[in-house]
């Protein structure tokens, strides 16, 4: 069974980089990896994901260019770094783990999920 846990959510000023880790009990060596994110009132939406073996990944069309993941498999851990934060990107942001290669962009398509941690972005 594997469980996720998130953690490096605060609130920041436009602009500034953030980066959110989740943190894996059990192995995730195998698995696909994504982060979503639900802002109040809107339905949970793909950020981005990572291959099992790191070596692939895709993001939203809409924050390319500003996130970024990783992985490191020997901690079971990932990372998404957020940078020249917006707004916008207020939300509350979960880890996701599927078994499989491709980080697929739908929340049903993921089984294991952590239980979010709060973003918030000030102008």
């Amino acid at each position: 069974q594997v469980q996720l846990a998130e953690s490096g959510g605060g609130s920041v000023q436009a602009g500034d980089s953030l980066t959110l880790s989740c943190a894996a009990t059990g192995s995730t060596v195998r698995y696909t990896m994504a982060w979503f994110r639900q802002a109040p009132g809107k339905e949970r939406s793909f950020v981005g994901g990572i291959s099992w073996d790191g070596n692939g990944s895709n993001y939203a069309d809409s924050l390319s260019g500003r996130f970024e993941i990783s992985r490191d498999n020997n901690k079971e851990k990932q990372v998404l770094q957020m940078n020249n934060r917006k707004p916008e990107d207020t939300a509350v942001y979960y880890c996701a783990g599927r078994n499989g290669r491709t980080p697929y962009p739908k929340p049903y398509d993921y089984r294991y999920w952590g239980q979010g941690t709060q973003v918030t972005v000030y102008s």
